[in-house]
Protein backbone atom coordinates (compact mmCIF):
# COMPACT_ATOMS: atom_id res chain seq x y z
CA UNK A 1 0.00 0.00 0.00
CA UNK A 2 2.59 2.27 1.07
CA UNK A 3 4.56 1.71 -2.68
CA UNK A 4 0.91 3.70 -4.03
CA UNK A 5 1.45 6.52 -2.19
CA UNK A 6 4.78 6.90 -2.74
CA UNK A 7 4.50 6.43 -6.69
CA UNK A 8 1.17 9.47 -6.20
CA UNK A 9 3.95 11.58 -5.05
CA UNK A 10 6.77 10.78 -7.12
CA UNK A 11 4.26 11.44 -10.14
CA UNK A 12 2.57 14.66 -8.77
CA UNK A 13 6.28 16.04 -8.76
CA UNK A 14 7.43 14.74 -11.71
CA UNK A 15 4.35 16.87 -13.26
CA UNK A 16 6.36 19.93 -12.69
CA UNK A 17 9.16 18.49 -14.89
CA UNK A 18 6.86 17.74 -17.50
CA UNK A 19 4.68 20.73 -17.48
CA UNK A 20 8.28 22.79 -17.61
CA UNK A 21 9.03 20.25 -20.59
CA UNK A 22 6.11 20.55 -22.08
CA UNK A 23 5.72 24.19 -21.70
CA UNK A 24 8.99 25.24 -22.86
CA UNK A 25 10.00 22.73 -26.12
CA UNK A 26 6.18 21.80 -27.30
CA UNK A 27 3.76 25.19 -26.49
CA UNK A 28 6.34 27.08 -27.04
CA UNK A 29 7.45 24.95 -29.69
CA UNK A 30 6.19 23.40 -32.34
CA UNK A 31 2.61 24.09 -30.93
CA UNK A 32 3.25 27.81 -30.29
CA UNK A 33 0.36 27.79 -32.52
CA UNK A 34 -2.25 26.61 -29.63
CA UNK A 35 -0.30 28.17 -26.78
CA UNK A 36 0.19 31.92 -28.87
CA UNK A 37 -3.45 33.11 -27.60
CA UNK A 38 -2.31 32.59 -23.91
CA UNK A 39 0.53 35.06 -24.48
CA UNK A 40 -1.46 37.18 -26.48
CA UNK A 41 -5.25 37.19 -26.97
CA UNK A 42 -6.93 37.26 -30.49
CA UNK A 43 -10.38 36.25 -30.17
CA UNK A 44 -13.46 36.99 -27.68
CA UNK A 45 -13.90 33.99 -26.38
CA UNK A 46 -13.40 33.35 -22.47
CA UNK A 47 -11.98 29.65 -23.89
CA UNK A 48 -8.32 29.39 -25.08
CA UNK A 49 -6.96 27.59 -27.85
CA UNK A 50 -4.39 26.56 -24.96
CA UNK A 51 -6.93 24.52 -22.65
CA UNK A 52 -6.51 21.95 -25.47
CA UNK A 53 -3.01 20.98 -23.18
CA UNK A 54 -4.93 20.07 -20.02
CA UNK A 55 -7.19 17.77 -22.14
CA UNK A 56 -4.09 16.48 -23.53
CA UNK A 57 -3.32 15.34 -19.86
CA UNK A 58 -6.75 14.34 -18.81
CA UNK A 59 -6.44 11.60 -21.37
CA UNK A 60 -3.01 10.58 -20.02
CA UNK A 61 -4.52 10.41 -16.55
CA UNK A 62 -7.62 8.56 -17.48
CA UNK A 63 -5.53 6.13 -19.51
CA UNK A 64 -3.60 5.51 -16.23
CA UNK A 65 -6.99 4.98 -14.44
CA UNK A 66 -7.76 2.53 -17.11
CA UNK A 67 -4.72 0.43 -17.11
CA UNK A 68 -5.51 -0.09 -12.87
CA UNK A 69 -9.02 -1.06 -13.89
CA UNK A 70 -8.58 -4.00 -16.14
CA UNK A 71 -6.19 -5.23 -14.18
CA UNK A 72 -2.85 -4.22 -16.69
CA UNK A 73 -0.84 -1.96 -14.50
CA UNK A 74 -1.29 -1.88 -10.31
CA UNK A 75 -0.01 1.46 -9.78
CA UNK A 76 -2.00 3.21 -12.43
CA UNK A 77 -4.41 4.50 -10.10
CA UNK A 78 -2.00 6.06 -8.08
CA UNK A 79 -0.28 7.29 -11.43
CA UNK A 80 -3.99 8.67 -12.96
CA UNK A 81 -4.10 10.36 -9.52
CA UNK A 82 -0.95 11.93 -9.46
CA UNK A 83 -1.33 13.64 -12.63
CA UNK A 84 -5.39 14.74 -11.32
CA UNK A 85 -3.98 15.68 -8.86
CA UNK A 86 -0.99 18.06 -10.41
CA UNK A 87 -3.29 18.98 -13.30
CA UNK A 88 -5.86 20.38 -10.31
CA UNK A 89 -3.32 22.46 -8.21
CA UNK A 90 -2.12 23.82 -11.98
CA UNK A 91 -5.17 24.87 -12.58
CA UNK A 92 -5.88 26.68 -9.15
CA UNK A 93 -2.98 28.53 -8.87
CA UNK A 94 -2.53 29.03 -13.28
CA UNK A 95 -5.90 29.78 -14.40
CA UNK A 96 -7.85 31.07 -11.09
CA UNK A 97 -5.18 32.41 -8.80
CA UNK A 98 -2.83 34.01 -11.39
CA UNK A 99 -4.84 34.89 -14.47
CA UNK A 100 -7.91 34.77 -12.32
CA UNK A 101 -10.53 33.10 -15.15
CA UNK A 102 -12.37 33.16 -12.17
CA UNK A 103 -12.49 35.31 -9.58
CA UNK A 104 -11.01 33.51 -6.63
CA UNK A 105 -7.65 33.92 -4.26
CA UNK A 106 -7.34 37.57 -4.85
CA UNK A 107 -6.45 38.38 -1.49
CA UNK A 108 -3.65 35.78 -1.17
CA UNK A 109 -0.49 37.21 -0.57
CA UNK A 110 1.68 35.12 1.07
CA UNK A 111 5.77 35.14 0.46
CA UNK A 112 5.19 32.33 -2.29
CA UNK A 113 1.78 34.02 -3.52
CA UNK A 114 3.90 36.86 -4.56
CA UNK A 115 6.92 35.40 -5.90
CA UNK A 116 4.83 32.52 -8.22
CA UNK A 117 3.39 35.89 -9.63
CA UNK A 118 6.27 37.50 -10.12
CA UNK A 119 7.79 34.23 -11.70
CA UNK A 120 4.87 33.81 -13.99
CA UNK A 121 4.86 37.50 -15.20
CA UNK A 122 8.27 37.75 -16.25
CA UNK A 123 7.04 34.76 -18.49
CA UNK A 124 4.67 36.44 -19.82
CA UNK A 125 6.58 39.64 -20.73
CA UNK A 126 7.31 38.16 -23.63
CA UNK A 127 4.46 37.59 -26.08
CA UNK A 128 6.60 35.51 -28.86
CA UNK A 129 7.30 32.06 -28.84
CA UNK A 130 11.26 32.88 -28.19
CA UNK A 131 12.94 34.33 -25.29
CA UNK A 132 10.75 33.14 -22.75
CA UNK A 133 11.36 32.41 -19.17
CA UNK A 134 10.53 30.48 -16.21
CA UNK A 135 8.23 27.85 -17.60
CA UNK A 136 7.54 26.02 -14.85
CA UNK A 137 4.49 26.76 -12.10
CA UNK A 138 5.15 25.79 -8.91
CA UNK A 139 9.09 25.73 -8.88
CA UNK A 140 10.98 28.12 -9.78
CA UNK A 141 14.33 30.85 -9.30
CA UNK A 142 14.66 31.74 -6.07
CA UNK A 143 15.19 35.51 -7.33
CA UNK A 144 11.29 35.37 -7.00
CA UNK A 145 10.51 35.52 -3.66
CA UNK A 146 13.17 38.35 -3.03
CA UNK A 147 11.16 41.37 -2.04
CA UNK A 148 8.01 39.53 -1.52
Amino acid sequence: MWIHFLVFFLTFFMMEFMAWFTHKYVMHGFLWNLHADHHKKDHDSWFERNDAFFIFYAVVSIGFFLLWNNGILSIGLAIGLGIFAYGLVYFLVHDIFIHQRFKLFRTANSRYAKAVRRAHKMHHKHIGKDKGECFGMLLFPYKYFKNS
